[in-house]
């Protein structure tokens, strides 16, 4: 695994579509760890190779590699960068010491970049970045970094510039060195030395300038070196950008063309000149479980063990895959160790290193490595690994609540059967996937973070797991509640032949406010009604709410007085007076002026501001109200409450009206009655399911 102090860890981050994986995949071939060039197009990818990720030309899922560049062990982590997938992106920034943030030359800043560089900054990760697809139509690098500057609120500093443009894109001029270079047209990454071309001398002296500058201010002994005029030298300024970027002062940004293989190479020797090796970043926090104090882990070998399970997968012959960041100690394959998450022991198969689908077995693993092991068992995503002796608990990142459902009906009994269980594995896989049964509707809801993510589970669960399922829209859980009162009379009395039924209450039914669940009260003086008898006709209330009297929802918010009644001696059972309760309600219910209630969600949408008056004017049109707008880096984030029942497709809604640049989370608020005018179709609708299901 080469030296300790010479190793790093590296995610390549951006928007979907950016170019992450073609530039992952030339990184390989140019450093030899593959003979072939890998091409996401034609599905040679040596990190897209998920048949699911073939067919989508799309990284749906984070997949790892290394590669030695120059005696640096470097681990690369290409991280996906749709909406859709962006919690397995958090999940590798913490198991990384920097990044390289892609923008493209063509589309800029788009708002999954937003979501990425928030990340970058929760964490706190030293980070540079590549304006790629410089040789495509349009491609512009001064408008990419305008773009970062203004979109990001960073400020980023130029290391190279483009030689050419467009389709005649041929190379970079180095600012730091200030050599030029000109790369061979056959995608094998070969350049030669050249003089800087006449046509951008200008732009260079200003932006190497420029660069200078912000070097010098990075502390107190360069900025006096450069006021005194004196010339800053080339390791100078090397340690400036380094030092700039890892206090985040300012963002180096290089440039070139994953696809044709120019700049690649340079963007390597940057990654290890500018961004930190696992011995550089600072030491790590957690929490110690028993004292529940925070903690620090030093990054060496002979600090007590300790890692962070960061990416579960499931690989068709080696079984169930953990792959985790080593922060401190080290630990050998086939060990035990303590999951101070949970408070357990687990015993460790294999470890290995990641080569895109395959593994190579190593004895051990040290503080800085990335590894894998083979066949764990009980061990999750999120998990933090420990020694016993000195237990510790890092910061996973949170799971985001899912965005959108659908009702599950399993196409087969066969399909049935292999259901929940081929789902645990998909979740052990994705835990950004939930499945949960409404006990209401009694439907089966998977549920994940936008439509995309649901189909690709599908695929998953039919591809690996031989099971289909249809997917339909699930049904609103409405309820039914009262708005007046009323006073009864529920009276059950049955001869026949021998021992008679006799049950007699008289209750008053009133509502409570929202929320208020239901309340029972027993005011019975004198026996009228025996004390054994009363919890009976509770319970034939309770039974009697579940299915409402409007159309079979459950009742809620209601309080049911017992105060009459009377009984029979010999007939008098608690059977009887559990069907008097149950008819006292049902008569009193239909008396009470009873309504429909419907659930009101909490929607927070962040759009870019040109989209904010069409997405309001859609709540507005889905019987939503906003109440309240916030801006934020040019973008808008609205909260509303809107009910669920206009929001079952709002992903896909959404998606359409600001071409897939917005995003939303949606949960539950209340519930509120519905409009007369909506109450009276989703009565007989409901009326008529239910016919159907009887016969």
């Amino acid at each position: 695994m080469g030296d300790f102090e010479k190793r790093w860890n590296i995610a390549l981050v951006a928007h979907g579509g950016a170019g992450k994986t073609t530039l992952a995949d030339s990184m390989l071939f140019n450093a030899k760890a593959v003979d072939k060039l890998g091409r996401v197009d034609d599905g040679t990818s040596n990190f897209d190779y998920e048949p699911e990720e073939i067919a989508r030309k799309i990284s749906i899922s984070s997949a790892f590699n290394h590669i030695n560049w120059n005696k640096c062990y470097i681990n690369l982590l290409d991280t996906p960068g749709y909406a859709n997938f962006i919690v397995d992106s958090e999940f590798c920034l913490k198991a990384s010491t920097g990044a390289v943030v892609i923008i493209s030359a063509i589309s800029g800043v788009k708002v999954e970049t937003h979501t990425i560089w928030n990340l970058l900054e929760e964490w706190h990760i030293p980070r540079i970045a590549f304006v790629s697809k410089m040789d495509r139509e349009r491609a512009d690098f001064l408008k990419a970094v305008d773009d970062m500057e203004k979109e990001l609120n960073v400020l980023p500093v130029p290391v190279q510039f483009p030689i050419g443009k467009e389709a005649d894109f041929k190379g970079i001029v180095d600012l730091v060195k200030m050599e030029a270079y000109a790369f061979d047209d056959n995608g094998a990454g070969t350049y030669k030395k050249i003089d800087i071309p006449k046509d951008v001398e200008g732009e260079v002296k200003r932006l190497r300038d420029f660069l200078i500058e912000k070097v010098a201010e990075v502390n107190d002994e360069l900025t006096e070196k450069y006021l005194e005029g004196k010339e800053i030298t080339q390791e100078e300024l090397i340690y400036g950008l380094k030092f700039g970027a890892q206090t985040h002062q300012f963002i180096p940004v290089l440039c070139g063309s994953a696809f044709k293989n120019i700049g690649v190479s340079h963007l390597l020797d940057y990654i290890t000149l500018l961004l930190p090796s696992a011995d550089e970043v600072p030491d790590t926090i957690g929490i110690n479980p028993v004292t529940q104090k925070e903690e620090r882990r030093k990054r060496t070998p002979d600090a007590p063990f300790s890692a962070l399970v960061f990416k579960t997968f499931v690989d068709t012959f080696t079984g169930k895959v953990s792959v985790m960041r080593v922060f401190s100690g080290k630990i050998s394959s086939e060990s035990t160790v303590y999951n101070a998450t949970k408070g357990v022991k687990e015993k460790i198969g294999s470890l290995a290193v990641i080569e895109g689908k395959k593994f190579k077995n190593i004895p051990q693993a040290y503080a800085g490595d990335i590894v894998a092991i083979l066949k764990s068992k009980d061990i999750k995503t999120g998990d933090t690994l420990s020694d016993e002796a000195n237990p510790i608990v890092y910061k996973a990142p949170d799971i985001p609540e899912p965005m959108i459902s659908f009702a599950i009906v399993p196409k087969t009994r066969n399909d049935e059967d292999k259901l929940s269980q081929a789902i645990q594995k998909i979740i052990d896989e994705d835990p950004t996937v939930s499945f949960t049964m409404n006990e209401q509707t009694k439907e089966f809801l998977l549920s994940g973070t936008g439509q995309t993510h649901i189909e690709i589970v599908l695929d998953r669960l039919k591809r690996k797991y031989g099971v289909e399922v249809e997917l339909k829209t699930p049904k609103v859980p409405y309820k039914e509640t009262i708005k007046g009162r009323a006073q009864v009379q529920g009276k059950y009395k049955k001869q026949s032949g021998g021992r008679g039924q006799y049950g007699d209450c008289w209750i008053e039914l009133e509502p409570l406010p929202r929320g208020g669940g239901f309340e029972f009260v027993d005011r019975i003086v004198g026996g009228v009604i025996p004390k054994q008898y009363i919890p009976a006709v509770e319970k034939g209330i309770v039974e009697a709410m579940q299915e409402g009297i409007l159309a079979g929802f459950p009742v809620v918010d209601v309080k049911v007085t017992l105060y009459d009644g009377s009984f029979h001696p010999v007939d008098s059972s608690e059977m009887a007076f559990k069907i008097a309760g149950s008819l006292a309600f049902k008569k009193a219910a239909q008396q009470a002026n009873p309504v429909l209630l419907e659930p009101i969600m909490d929607i927070e949408i962040i759009c870019p501001d040109e989209y904010m008056g069409d997405v309001i004017g859609d709540i507005n049109s889905k019987r939503g109200h906003v109440v309240g707008v916030e801006p934020k880096a040019n973008n808008q984030i609205i909260r509303a409450k809107v009910p669920m029942a206009e929001i079952l497709k709002y992903a896909n809604d959404l998606k359409s009206l600001t071409s897939g640049r917005a995003m939303f989370t949606v949960k539950f608020s209340h519930y509120e009655e519905v409009p007369t005018h909506l109450s009276e179709k989703i009565i007989q609708q409901a009326n008529k399911e239910r016919q159907e299901a009887h016969q």
